[in-house]
């Protein structure tokens, strides 16, 4: 289906070389589709989706999964040691932002394209596209730090765009998404070709607020004001309640629709490049954590776990254990939010003094959301649950109650690369060691711009570089400063 669409929306997009005075008979391709509906390019977009959850493009698409050790690599030792530099960003600009900006463009000028019957109501195509759109530059810009944004996705009305400052960035996405928000109409019809959240308005409103919520966090370092008064915001909005509110992209497990990439790698292509990394197994095995044969498979009674950062060739099959079926099957869902990563957030928030509560309902949220999590992943009962919460350093204890919840968060965050890296990043934890054959002596702490960013758009790339203070995988960006 992705490949269809992507071909449809190329077509309409195709600009004939010839002179139409000469060849005015032959010059009209009749099989080319000459304009999409605005419920096409959602589609469209949204295939993008579980590629922000599953740490990005092919190539580099599980850089961050392992930045943050949740798997190691295997034959082809690369990404854990932060060979990968440099990242193409074009496909996210012309593909799903251009898509939502057409989407927008369109609904607020009557077009044909987001004719409402077919399309869903006008401010309902608007407010989604902006809400993705609001998504989908929060995870480039927590990638790179500065990027083009105010003056993006103008076409061939602005060639050198300027990289916007991430805090301005920040400051624009929370009044993107509260507005989107406000602008959806439960009692007119739901967006069409959404294959995500089926057109449930009131769903994409409180995805909105649960992003709002996940963004204050980055703001704890450099604006605490803003970052604390956007929490009570989204939280007074409403977020999700309950592991029935997941926000999970579905695939259908079957052709013409994209596969998860897991089965892809491992079934499809035979290539079983990667494994749960020693790191996580280390970390998760003592404490027999019901989760950790879910994560990873069982190969002679026991999770096997790839040690992190070899610089050697290792072949994985039947000697270290690769990732579970249950993240790995043909049809197996891109978890984007859960209400565990509610409860850890709001964990934090009350042990930082962002909420009311301090130790007491800090507690209470972090052993709700490690309970939440259990369910999640189909392990709970209430004795192994005890059990569990009974052991030394999983008890709450005040001293130590950060790194706990943040631990435990980047536990439950298994294969959600991106968002568990950013939260390492501004917290620290859980503590970890840079890749001992990496080449570097830490892990990365950004993504750097596209290679030839600097001879297609020199100025603006160089005013970027300037101001974050270099363009590699140490600088370190604006919430993380």
């Amino acid at each position: 289906m992705k490949k269809i669409l992507s071909l449809l929306i190329g077509s309409a997009l195709l600009i004939s070389a010839c002179d139409p005075s000469d060849f005015s008979d032959i010059n009209v391709n009749q099989t080319a589709v000459s304009s999409v509906p605005n419920k096409a390019l959602l589609t469209n977009t949204l295939q993008a989706l579980p590629e922000t959850a599953f740490s990005g493009t092919a190539g580099n698409r599980h850089s961050a999964d392992m930045y943050i050790q949740h798997i190691s690599e295997g034959p082809y030792p690369g990404a854990s040691l932060y060979t990968a530099r440099n990242f193409e960003w074009s496909t996210h600009y012309t593909g799903p932002l251009y898509n939502l900006q057409t989407i927008i463009t369109n609904a607020a000028a009557g077009s044909p394209l987001a004719e409402t019957g077919v399309n869903g109501s006008k401010d309902n195509q608007i407010a989604v596209a902006r809400i993705l759109k609001a998504y989908y530059f929060w995870w480039l810009t927590d990638r790179y730090g500065d990027i083009p944004y105010t003056d993006a996705l103008k076409g061939n009305g602005n060639f050198s765009p300027k990289y916007d400052t991430q805090q301005s960035i920040y400051s624009d996405l929370f009044k993107e998404l509260k507005e989107a928000a406000a602008q959806i109409k439960t009692g007119e019809a739901g967006v069409k070709g959404d294959q995500f959240l089926e057109g449930d308005m009131a769903a994409w409103k409180k995805f909105a607020n649960t992003t709002r919520l996940f963004m204050s966090l980055r703001l704890m370092k450099n604006d605490n004001a803003k970052g604390r008064a956007e929490m009570a915001d989204a939280i007074a909005s409403g977020v999700i309640v309950s592991n029935a509110e997941n926000f999970a992209y579905k695939f259908l497990s079957s052709d013409p629709n994209n596969f998860n990439p897991w089965y892809e790698n491992y079934t499809t292509s035979l290539r079983n490049d990667y494994a749960i990394s020693s790191t996580l197994v280390i970390y998760m095995k003592p404490k027999n954590d019901p989760r950790l044969p879910v994560y990873g498979e069982v190969l002679s009674g026991e999770v096997k776990g790839l040690p992190y950062g070899v610089n050697a060739a290792v072949n994985i099959p039947g000697a270290y254990s690769r990732i579970g079926d249950k993240f790995r099957g043909a049809g197996s869902p891109a978890l984007i939010y859960s209400y565990a990563q509610v409860l850890f957030t709001l964990a934090e928030a009350a042990q930082q003094g962002w909420i009311a509560g301090g130790d007491a309902v800090a507690a209470t949220h972090y052993q709700n959301a490690i309970k939440a999590s259990f369910e999640y992943n189909g392990v709970y009962n209430a004795g192994t649950y005890a059990t569990f919460m009974d052991q030394s350093g999983i008890i709450y204890n005040s001293s130590t109650a950060r790194e706990q919840i943040m631990t435990q968060k980047w536990v439950h965050l298994y294969l959600n690369g991106y968002e568990s890296w950013s939260d390492w990043r501004r917290t620290g934890f859980p503590t970890l060691a840079a890749a001992p054959g990496g080449n570097q002596p830490t892990i990365p702490r950004r993504q750097g711009y596209p290679t030839n960013e600097g001879s297609i758009n020199g100025k603006s790339y160089t005013e970027a570089v300037t101001r974050q203070g270099a363009d590699n995988l140490s600088t370190k960006v604006w919430w993380d400063k």
